[in-house]
C-alpha cells in the first residue's frame, strides 16, 4: 500500500493547484482521477490575469507548447433579441484556453504522483488517515472531483432535487480555414447573450481554430429546447455555420451561496466544483476553483500536520474571506439581481457603462478583487513552468 501526506480525488484545476502549491514545500501528494490525461473537457474557458499570477503561469512557456492560448480585448454583451454592448479595452484582459489542454497542462506541472484512469471503489478511515480502494493511505485527503465527488458524498452532501443545479450545454469543435474566414465572431471579443427570462446566458467563444457555443440556465426545465432556439438564433444571423458537426454536452454545476455543501471534516477539505463555489453572477467556476485549492494548501500548510476539524477550520474562513458569505435559505440566486429584471434589464445591458464596469468587470471578470499572490517558499523550484519532455 501506498502512503502519502495529501491525497487529492480529482485532476481538474482545483485539484491540480493544490497540489502544485503542497509540493513546494516537499509534501508527498498523490491525485487520484477516474480519467486519463488529457481528457475531454467542454467549456468555454477563460482564464483571468489572476489566475496567472496565483499559479505563476508564464504565457509565452504555455504557448511553447503549442497550446491554446487566446487573448481577449473586449466582450459583446445584449439580451437575446436586443442590442448588443461592445466592450473594448484594448489590451487583453482575459485568455481563451482549451480545458483538455489546461488541465493537463496544470496537472503534468504539479509534481504530484499520478494515479489515472481508475475509479474510486472504496474510501473510509482507517490506521489515522484515509484508505482508496486498499491500494493509498494518506492522512490527509481532498475532493476535489466536480460536482459527483466522491469525497463531497462521504463528507455529507445529497445530490438530487434539493441542490438548485445550474445546468449547461455546450459544444466546442474545430473550425475548417473555410469556417474561419466565415465565422462572424472575433477571436478577441467573447459574445454573450442573456436570455430574455435573465435565468441563464448564451455564450459563443472563440479560442484559436476552435469554437465553444453553449448555454446554461438556473431553470433546468425544457434546457434543450432553450439551447436548440439559442443555436438556431445564432445561424439565422450568420453568427455561427450552420448544422454544427459537434454535439452537446450537459453538466451541472452550483452557484456560490446557493447550496450547502461541506467544506472540510477532520482531515478533509472540499475544494472547486465539489464544494459548490462557481460565482454567483456569471457561473465561471474556473477561478474560484483554482483559488479555493490554493486557499485549501496554505490552510494546511498552516495546520501543521495536525488535521483536525478544528486545525482545518481556517479553510472555511478564507473562502468566505474570498468569495462572501455562505448564504442559506435564500433559495436560487439569480445571474443577475432581481432590481434589473423586466422591461429596464434590456436597457441597462446596451449602456456601455453598465455592460463594462458591471457585467464584465465585476460579474464576469472580477477586476476588482486582485490575484492570490504570495512570496515563492525556498523549496520551490522556480523557471519551470514548462511540461516535461515526457508529458504527453
Amino acid at each position: 500500500m501506498t502512503s502519502c501526506d495529501v491525497l487529492i480525488v480529482g485532476g481538474g484545476p482545483a485539484g491540480s493547484s493544490c497540489a502544485w502549491k503542497l509540493r513546494r514545500t516537499g509534501l508527498h501528494v498523490v491525485v487520484w482521477d477516474r480519467r486519463r490525461f488529457p481528457r475531454d473537457k467542454i467549456c468555454a474557458g477563460w482564464i483571468t490575469p489572476q489566475i496567472l499570477a496565483a499559479l505563476q503561469l508564464d504565457p509565452e512557456a504555455y504557448m511553447a507548447d503549442g497550446l491554446t492560448f487566446q487573448p481577449f480585448s473586449g466582450f459583446a454583451i445584449s439580451r437575446l433579441g436586443d442590442d448588443e454592448t461592445r466592450v473594448r479595452y484594448g489590451r487583453p484582459v482575459s485568455y481563451g484556453i482549451r480545458r483538455c489542454e489546461f488541465d493537463h497542462y496544470l496537472l503534468q506541472r504539479s509534481g504530484a504522483e499520478l494515479c489515472l484512469g481508475q475509479p474510486v471503489k472504496t474510501l473510509e478511515r482507517r490506521n489515522g488517515g484515509w484508505v482508496l480502494n486498499d491500494t493509498i493511505h494518506a492522512r490527509l485527503l481532498i475532493g476535489a472531483g466536480g460536482h459527483f465527488c466522491p469525497v463531497a458524498q462521504l463528507l455529507g452532501t445529497r445530490l438530487g432535487a434539493t441542490e438548485p443545479i445550474v445546468a449547461a450545454q455546450e459544444a466546442e469543435f474545430e473550425l475548417s480555414p473555410t469556417q474561419q474566414l466565415a465565422c462572424k465572431v472575433a477571436p478577441d471579443v467573447p459574445e454573450i447573450f442573456f436570455t430574455p427570462d435573465l435565468k441563464g446566458y448564451g455564450w459563443v467563444v472563440r479560442k484559436g481554430a476552435y469554437i465553444n457555443i453553449g448555454l446554461g440556465r438556473q431553470d433546468s426545465h425544457r434546457l434543450g429546447d432553450h439551447v436548440a432556439r439559442f443555436v438556431a438564433f445564432l445561424e439565422q444571423r450568420g453568427t455561427i455555420p450552420e448544422r454544427l458537426p459537434a454535439k452537446f454536452h450537459g453538466h451541472p454545476y452550483l452557484l456560490y451561496g446557493t447550496a450547502q455543501r461541506p467544506l472540510l471534516d477532520n482531515a478533509a477539505l472540499v475544494i472547486g466544483d465539489a464544494a459548490g463555489l462557481a460565482y454567483s453572477k456569471s457561473g465561471e467556476g474556473i477561478r474560484p476553483a483554482i483559488e479555493s485549492g490554493l486557499l485549501a494548501a496554505e490552510t494546511i500548510l498552516e495546520a501543521d500536520g495536525t488535521y483536525s476539524r478544528e486545525r482545518l477550520a481556517g479553510y472555511e474562513r478564507r473562502v468566505i474571506a474570498r468569495l462572501g458569505p455562505r448564504r442559506t435559505g435564500l433559495g436560487v440566486t439569480d445571474f443577475v439581481p432581481q432590481w434589473i429584471a423586466g422591461p429596464i434589464a434590456g436597457r441597462l445591458l446596451a449602456s456601455a457603462w453598465f455592460a463594462r464596469r458591471v457585467v464584465v468587470d465585476r460579474w464576469f471578470l472580477h477586476r476588482q478583487q486582485p490575484a492570490l499572490t504570495e512570496e515563492p517558499p525556498q523549496t520551490a523550484r522556480l523557471g519551470q513552468e514548462r511540461l516535461p519532455a515526457s508529458a504527453g
